[in-house]
């Protein structure tokens, strides 16, 4: 039985126009505590956000980046990778210290 409205919708006359966002798979390449290389299966656009999930050993952070250049990297027979640089905008200090101490980790 599907769930009981708390308010009416209203129709759009006009046009109002959205964004869904999705978390799609992607791989770090390089990572710092300012920001990341990463690479997906879509060009990501310049200047765009994006948050990022990233699974670290003590668990998953989000933190919002900044793409500030995109090429393609890789090509193969039915598939290109993207490879896009991106600086973190703001990353909440537990999110640095997070990403930190899983680098500090991966030096030893």
């Amino acid at each position: 039985m599907p769930g009981i409205r708390k308010s009416d919708r209203v129709p759009i006359l006009g046009e109002l126009h959205g964004e869904i966002m999705v978390f799609e798979p992607l791989q770090v390449k390089e990572l710092a505590p300012d920001g990341a290389t990463i690479e997906t299966a879509f060009p990501l656009p310049l200047n765009s956000l994006h948050d990022l999930r990233l699974t670290l050993d003590t668990g998953a952070v989000v933190v919002k980046a900044r793409v500030v250049h995109s090429h393609v990297g890789e090509m193969g027979e039915d598939t290109v990778r993207y490879r896009s640089g991106v600086e973190f905008v703001e990353p909440p200090a537990y999110v640095g210290a997070a990403i930190t101490e899983f680098l500090e980790t991966l030096k030893s």
